[in-house]
């Protein structure tokens, strides 16, 4: 049975008081945002609830010293590391096996494929560093090489996110709801595993949040 917001937010509720600082914030706040993507029926908007959800569980400020992307790899890493249960596993290599080959193979959600229809001459080639970027996935997926995998994924669906966000996308438009619609079905079963492995790992070091509560 998918983990879901109730069953989380109990578990959360009854260890709060013994977890670290930094792991309570980020996962009360993930939670809170889960709860937002279960409720809602707007698929745009639930993808990004789901995205923030993720963001309030990994994300730090690193200023100008790290990208986001390689922050979220670590993250993802860590992760797949904690994941002593073996839930991600099933996720990536039996559930969503097709809903993965179908993110990265669509060239919308790559960055270089906008960089080119911008007119930025560094990404004229960017079908041959698209296809190389499936045969690396590819070898990834043979060697089921999950953090490797959901890598590549969440560098697909930051792309799909800077649309939204950014207003590169209309509201509940017909030429993303493929991408909204495979990002949301992963998402909705991958942050929920998320935030209990973080739950599960109070013992490992979870840095501050850059926006930490204030009482006033």
């Amino acid at each position: 049975m998918p983990l879901k917001y109730q069953a989380l937010k109990i578990r959360q509720r009854q260890e709060r008081d013994d977890q670290p600082e930094g792991l309570k914030v980020r996962v009360h706040r993930a939670l809170s945002w889960l709860n937002m993507a279960e409720q809602t029926t707007d698929e745009d908007m639930r993808f990004i609830a789901l995205w923030i959800a993720f963001n309030a569980a990994f994300g730090i400020d690193s200023g100008f010293e790290r990208s986001t992307s390689e922050q979220y790899n670590q993250f993802i890493a860590k992760i797949v590391t904690l994941d002593h249960d073996k839930l991600i596993y099933p996720l990536i290599w039996q559930q969503f096996t097709n809903s993965i080959r179908l993110i990265l193979d669509n060239k919308y959600i790559y960055q270089p494929f906008w960089m080119h229809c911008n007119g930025q001459l560094n990404f004229a080639h960017w079908e041959e560093s698209f296809q190389n970027s499936k045969i690396t996935a590819q070898k990834m997926l043979i060697n089921q090489d999950s953090a490797g995998v959901l890598s590549v994924v969440f560098s697909r669906l930051y792309t799909l996110r800077n649309q939204i966000i950014h207003g590169g996308a209309t509201w509940n438009s017909s030429l993303n709801r493929s991408q909204i619609s495979d990002a949301n079905k992963l998402l909705m079963e991958l942050i929920p595993i998320i935030i209990k492995i973080m739950i599960d790992s109070p013992q490992e070091y979870w840095s501050p949040v850059s926006y930490p509560v204030q009482h006033s």
